[in-house]
């Protein structure tokens, strides 16, 4: 059995830092939603720069805050929201992997682009499955670590695996790496209650700019605009029904509401679905940023996936810095 060893201490747990990991499925049921990394794609290139399967857990951490010192030798990526940072008080590369000392201290400074950062570790954060996820699902208070966010104090543990030395250095080309505008344009497919809505609401959605607010979280992003206008002849609210991430509400304020990791239900209509390619835009949004919508056909969302996966499979096979 492999064992875990200690990796880094919390100096300081920064804002809302969590264990994640792709999430869990199959338990909407009875009320779990699938939590992990609200980025995935950030969190897999991560992995695959430190030499981990694509799914191990690794951290999650929003806006500021995080400090860490290591407790041993580690390899380390940084990819997702650019947050500042810097490993021994100098700037540190994101989206390449690093090898870490005893000693080392690794801090997080403030947002310079985007909203939440992750930290991929060689061997992976080391805690058990729950539901076969590692990832923390804060409101059910269970999974990641101790079903909470990090706390001063905390000691993490990594699976003891042998160091790749060959993986040092390793960097994701700069045509791939993502950019995290604070005025983005996110692309969805309509409904699949758009029909409840009239011409010129969905107009107005697909038309305007919205800002994200402070009441933002892992479970969503609720959003500041013009109002959208339904249809007087149906209701504000459906039977509640299924959520996944990436489906946008639109509440009796007619304002829409970007669904994200923690919930899977929802009784307000919702008029478009984000593409999975996009998700990530979604989770990298911060208050006052600002986003708009684009509809394509779902045809153009599984183009531009299927394109994502057979750019990842390339890099997976080369590891070579562009």
């Amino acid at each position: 059995m492999e064992r875990a060893v200690e990796a880094f201490e919390v100096l300081e747990p920064g804002i809302q830092t969590t264990v994640q990991d792709l999430g869990r499925f199959g338990f909407s049921q009875v009320g779990v939603p699938p939590s992990g990394a609200l980025d995935l794609f950030s969190l897999r290139v991560g992995n695959l720069l430190v030499g981990n399967e694509e799914g191990e857990a690794g951290l999650e951490t929003a806006i500021m805050g995080l400090k860490l010192k290591a407790l041993r030798s580690v390899v380390i990526a940084i990819t997702g929201g650019d947050l500042f940072p810097t490993l021994n008080g100098e700037s540190l590369e994101m989206w390449r992997s690093h090898l870490l000392v005893e000693g080392d201290i690794l801090a997080f400074k403030g947002v310079r682009q985007g909203c939440r950062a992750y930290l991929c570790l060689r061997g992976g954060v080391a805690v058990p499955k729950v539901m076969g996820s590692k990832s923390t699902f804060l409101s059910g208070k269970f999974g990641g670590f101790e079903g909470r966010a990090l706390k001063k104090g905390d000691v993490l543990h990594v699976t003891d695996l042998p160091t790749p030395l060959q993986r040092i250095g390793v960097c994701l080309p700069a045509d791939r790496i993502p950019v995290f505008e604070k005025e983005v344009t996110i692309r969805v497919v309509p409904g699949p209650q758009n029909h409840h809505f009239t011409t010129l609401g969905f107009q107005t959605f697909r038309s305007s700019f919205y800002q994200v607010t402070a009441k933002s979280d892992r479970m969503g992003i609720r959003l500041e605009g013009l109002r959208i206008e339904r249809r007087p002849d149906v209701e504000e609210s459906i039977i509640s029904e299924s959520l996944i991430p990436g489906s946008i509400q639109v509440p009796g304020d007619g304002k829409p509401m970007i669904i994200l990791n923690e919930l899977v239900t929802g009784g307000y209509t919702k008029i478009a679905t984000i593409i999975s390619t996009d998700l990530p835009k979604a989770a990298q949004l911060k208050p006052g940023d600002r986003v708009r919508f684009e509809p394509v056909p779902v045809e153009e969302g599984h183009r531009l996936l299927k394109q994502q996966e057979e750019r990842l499979g390339r890099f997976k096979g080369s590891f070579k810095c562009r």
